[in-house]
């Protein structure tokens, strides 16, 4: 879920459409809190997107899962509110209050009307600073948490995908899943909880954007009025993850009659410089949906898929080119050939002249991932904050996407795809598969 949900962010951002009327301004706080924003009067409405930095990746150790449970508390109930009069008092303001954790940030999303502005932000404030942490709401998300893990457990695609997260990172948190295990979550305390939200919810991890009916000088108060008293700093960041996988296989025996297979190998931070140049050749090769090259070959041409995907997964500690295909049993050793030979054909040739005008012509033209309220706006300039990018961003990335050559598409496709480095972890009973380590 975090790796798709960080996928569907990056996206959008590679999607947004140039829009004149979309003006970012960098809005700085009198108390020093930095945001962007985007000024839209035309309805009464905000839409505040909030991330810190970090994200699950900051559990203690010991404490896996600490913050992933944490999240889960900041709204049932804050200050002198319990979990049932929060939620009346957000519902009464007609105001969207969510929270969200994934394996590198803690994500708030915030949409209030202007006349109830204000009280909205208070509450949010409330539930910054003030969460209560109420032993019965502690034992009932607890109780959640573990529904989720041991419905994980059974689940082929998620065995897959953190199988292959432990087998490529080891005891980086990466490796292993944010939600934690049922013994690390059935001893979490109140008092890890607390611990955990001061490990990550700091002011310097602090990303915020900001859109609609509010100027740069009531944002400012806005802001300082939110994050005034929270700490300055929060626990130290997680190294770089080395990726340890190699090419091969990794069966997971299963009793499942459609084999699921999660493939990778590493692949380009988002600030390499060639990231679009990788992203024009990724949206040929398997991002791309039914045009897809590898959705023609694996599904169109033989049937032995009803999908398959690649897509670049830059995170904040690690970067990796990934895909995913279910198969039959009987048929998904035929499916991982298909795609290796893909691979292979798209490292040694990259594409022809007429996918990459095609391919063009769909980035920069009126495809259906368009803005369509504040919301997806505010989202859209948080991910670009969270990507490096810049403000003009909006304005250059079209050329950006015009100016990739197919010489640079051959480079970049010899340096990234990795045919013989693919890995490919498969739950199932894949007849003629084994594991190969």
């Amino acid at each position: 879920m975090i790796r798709l949900a960080h996928a569907l962010i990056l996206t959008l951002a590679m999607a947004l459409p140039l829009r004149a009327e979309v003006e970012i301004q960098e809005v700085t706080s009198p108390g020093g809190i930095d945001a962007w924003l985007v000024e839209s009067h035309e309805i009464p409405m905000l839409a505040l997107e909030i991330r810190f930095r970090g994200g699950a990746s900051l559990d203690a150790p010991g404490k896996r899962g600490a913050i992933n449970l944490m999240t889960g508390l900041l709204e049932e109930g804050a200050g002198d509110m319990d979990a049932r009069a929060f939620a009346a008092a957000r519902d009464g303001l007609a105001a969207d209050i969510g929270f969200d954790v994934g394996a590198d940030m803690l994500s708030v999303s915030v949409r209030a009307l202007t006349e109830n502005r204000d009280q909205v932000m208070a509450l949010l404030r409330l539930a910054l600073h003030e969460p209560r942490f109420d032993a019965d709401a502690i034992e009932r998300v607890r109780g959640q948490v573990l529904s989720i893990i041991r419905s994980d457990e059974k689940d082929p695609d998620t065995i897959a995908a953190r199988t292959f997260d432990r087998l490529a990172f080891g005891d980086h948190p990466y490796g292993s899943s944010l939600n934690g295990t049922p013994d690390s979550v059935a001893a979490l305390t109140r008092d890890d909880l607390v611990e955990a939200k001061a490990r990550v919810m700091a002011r310097d991890r602090l990303i915020v954007s900001a859109v609609g009916d509010i100027t740069a000088g009531e944002l400012g108060a806005l802001l300082d009025g939110l994050f005034e008293g929270l700490p300055e700093t929060g626990a130290p960041m997680p190294p770089q993850a080395e990726f340890a996988l190699k090419g091969g296989v990794t069966v997971v025996p299963f009793d499942t009659p459609q084999a699921v297979a999660v493939f990778g190998h590493e692949g380009l931070k988002r600030d390499d410089p060639d990231f679009i140049t990788a992203y024009v050749l990724n949206e040929v090769l398997g991002a791309g949906g039914f045009t897809s090259r590898l959705m023609t070959e694996v599904r169109e041409k033989r049937g032995l898929t009803y999908g398959v995907y690649s897509y670049i997964y830059p995170m904040d500690h690690a970067a990796l080119m990934l895909g995913q295909v279910a198969s039959a049993n009987d048929r998904v050793a035929e499916a991982i050939e298909v795609i290796r030979a893909e691979w292979q054909k798209a490292a040694t040739e990259g594409l022809t002249e007429e996918e990459l005008a095609a391919v063009k012509t769909y980035l920069t033209g009126a495809y259906p991932l368009r803005f369509d309220g504040n919301g997806p706006i505010a989202r859209i300039l948080t991910g670009m904050q969270l990507d490096g990018l810049s403000p003009d961003y909006v304005r250059t990335r079209n050329a950006m996407i015009e100016a990739v050559t197919l010489e640079d598409i051959r480079r970049v496709a010899g340096e990234l795809l990795n045919p013989d480095g693919l890995h490919f972890v498969v739950v199932g009973r894949p007849a003629g598969l084994e594991s190969t380590h």
